[in-house]
Formats: C-alpha cells, sequence, structure tokens
C-alpha cells in the first residue's frame, strides 16, 4: 500500500505542479512591470482556481490509471511474495539438512548454499526490475495525464479568457479565495466528456 499511496501522491504532486507552473509562466511576464502599473493591469484579470485533490478524485482518466497501476502494483507484490515464500522453503530445507549431516560431502552442501545464493540475487534483480517497470509506467502515466489538463485547459481558456488558473491543493498554494472563482466542477466535466476509456 505505501507503494500506492507514493504512486498517488506522484500523480497529485504532478498535478500541482503542472498547472501552477502555466500560471507561474504567465505571471513571470508581469515581474518588469511598474507597482502602480501592476495594481492596475491586477484589477482586470480573470482568475480562477481549480482544486487539485477534487480532479484527481473524479477525472475519469487519473481513477482508470491509478486502477490500473494499482493492479499491477498488486501482481508485482505477488509473483515477488510467492518467490520469496517458496526461496525461503528451499533455505529452510538446507538448513536441515545441514544439521542433520544429509550431504554427502562438504562440497555437495557448498553448491546447494551457491546455488541458493543464486537464487536470492536473482530475486533481487527481479525484485528490482519489476518496481523499475512500475515506475516507468508511472512517469508514463504522468505525462499523459499532465498532458490531458493541458491541452484541455489550452481549449477551455480559448472561449473562457482567463489571465491565471491556480491550482489548490488544501494549504499548499491558496490560503483563501472565494469560491465563485471555482471551476473545478467545469474542468472535470470537461475533461470526462473528452475522455475516452480504452476498451478493454
Amino acid at each position: 500500500m505505501n507503494r500506492m499511496n507514493y504512486l498517488m501522491n506522484g500523480l497529485a504532486a504532478l498535478a500541482f505542479i503542472v498547472l501552477f507552473s502555466q500560471c507561474a509562466g504567465k505571471a513571470d511576464n508581469q515581474t518588469t512591470t511598474a507597482p502602480s502599473q501592476s495594481n492596475a493591469e491586477l484589477s482586470g484579470m480573470k482568475i480562477a482556481y481549480v482544486e487539485i485533490d477534487s480532479l484527481l478524485a473524479k477525472y475519469n482518466f487519473c481513477i482508470d490509471l491509478n486502477e490500473a497501476m494499482v493492479k499491477k502494483s498488486e501482481n508485482v507484490r505477488m509473483t515477488l511474495n510467492q518467490k520469496m515464500t517458496s526461496l525461503n522453503k528451499e533455505k529452510q530445507d538446507f538448513q536441515k539438512k545441514v544439521e542433520n549431516n544429509a550431504f554427502l560431502s562438504q562440497d555437495r552442501a557448498q553448491q546447494e548454499y551457491n546455488r541458493l545464493v543464486k537464487l536470492e540475487q536473482d530475486l533481487q534483480e527481479l525484485s528490482n526490475k519489476l518496481q523499475n517497470g512500475l515506475m516507468e509506467e508511472n512517469n508514463k502515466n504522468s505525462l499523459q495525464f499532465r498532458d490531458s489538463i493541458n491541452a484541455f485547459l489550452k481549449e477551455y481558456n480559448k472561449t473562457h479568457g482567463y489571465s491565471l488558473i491556480f491550482s489548490n491543493t488544501g494549504f499548499d498554494n491558496l490560503l483563501y479565495a472565494d469560491s465563485t472563482f471555482n471551476i473545478t466542477k467545469e474542468i472535470v466535466d470537461g475533461l470526462n466528456a473528452r475522455y475516452s476509456p480504452v476498451k478493454k
């Protein structure tokens, strides 16, 4: 579960970074403006915010990605657990044979010991490979998730004309915002309307 929490948190963090970077990029254009001029321009800005937690919980694409990653992570966990259980049984059998002097020679016992060490090393390599595979897939999913939001916001803002769209994750970004500036439902509804799940 810790692994899944990490993956979920990774997607949430990515969404926050994506939306924040868009806002920051637009805000940077104002840095050279005189204070009085900046205040005047700010008064005419159209601003909105999106609740990232709600977006992650209600955007069907994100839900499907997370469900797929949960299943794959569970399959990896089961595979590794089965192999570890089998290896532990072999190690216990080996220990019993050593205690009962069941090996014909010291060389034969050493060969069996070396075989078990190799199996343990192989299992560790497999674990690393499978875990890295999960991380690579999660990174790919995160890019797709980011691109889907970027593409939608670009189209959405053609008709809505916002100067800034902030992200809001708890108190990480906005300490206070009037709910009239909350466009989360519009964004989620728009994203879901565009999303076509892949048929299995």
